[in-house]
C-alpha cells in the first residue's frame, strides 16, 4: 500500500471522498505547523489563522470601544461642555487628548481600504508614533506658521502624546492567559 501524502495529485485523484477530506485536514495541519501558526474558531470565520505567541486581536476600527468613547467625549466637550463651562483645560487641551483615540482608527481604516495597511491588527506603537509626529508637525507648525491658523503650543503636543500613550496601552495590552491569572 502506498503512503498518501498531501499534494500527491495522482493519489488524490484515486482517493475516495472521505480520503480527500482527510487529505485536506492533513494539508491544513502541515500548513499550520510550517507557518508556526495556531487557529481560532469563531462564529464568523470557521478557521482563522493567526501567528503563534500572544493572542492576536482584530482591530474593530469604528466599533472599537476606545474610539467610540473618544468620539462621543469629543462631541460632548465640543458642543455641550465648552459653551457652558469656562475651563482652560476643557477649552484648550481635552480634545487634544482625544486626537489619537478618535482620529487614528479612521485613518487606519482608510489605509486598510486603500491597501496601505496590510492587516486588521491592533494599532502598533510604530503606527501611533508616526501619526503623533505627523499630526504634531501639521497642527503645531504647518498650520500656525504657514497658514496662520491655530496656535503653536507645546502643551497641545504633550496632550497628543498623553492620549497616544493611553491609546497605545489600551490597544496593545495583552490579557493574561487563564493559567497565569489563576496561578
Amino acid at each position: 500500500m502506498e503512503v498518501v501524502w498531501p499534494g500527491n495529485a495522482r493519489i488524490e485523484s484515486e482517493a475516495s471522498p472521505w480520503q480527500r477530506v482527510g487529505l485536506y485536514f492533513q494539508r491544513v495541519r502541515l500548513y499550520l505547523r510550517q507557518n508556526d501558526s495556531i487557529h481560532e474558531s469563531s462564529t464568523r470565520d470557521r478557521l482563522r489563522v493567526r501567528p503563534v505567541g500572544a493572542l492576536v486581536r482584530r482591530f474593530r476600527y469604528f466599533c472599537d470601544g476606545l474610539f467610540l468613547t473618544a468620539a462621543i467625549g469629543y462631541a460632548i466637550n465640543r458642543w455641550v461642555v465648552k459653551p457652558l463651562v469656562d475651563s482652560a483645560f476643557l477649552r484648550g487641551h481635552f480634545n487634544d487628548l482625544l486626537l489619537i483615540p478618535a482620529a487614528l482608527p479612521v485613518i487606519l481604516w482608510v489605509q486598510r481600504r486603500t491597501g496601505l495597511r496590510s492587516d486588521d491588527g491592533m494599532p502598533s506603537w510604530a503606527e501611533i508614533a508616526l501619526h503623533l509626529v505627523v499630526w504634531s508637525v501639521i497642527c503645531e507648525f504647518v498650520g500656525p506658521v504657514w497658514f496662520h491658523r491655530g496656535t503653536a503650543d507645546l502643551w497641545d503636543v504633550a496632550a497628543y502624546v498623553a492620549g497616544g500613550l493611553v491609546a497605545g496601552i489600551w490597544w496593545n495590552h495583552r490579557p493574561k492567559a487563564k493559567s497565569e491569572a489563576e496561578g
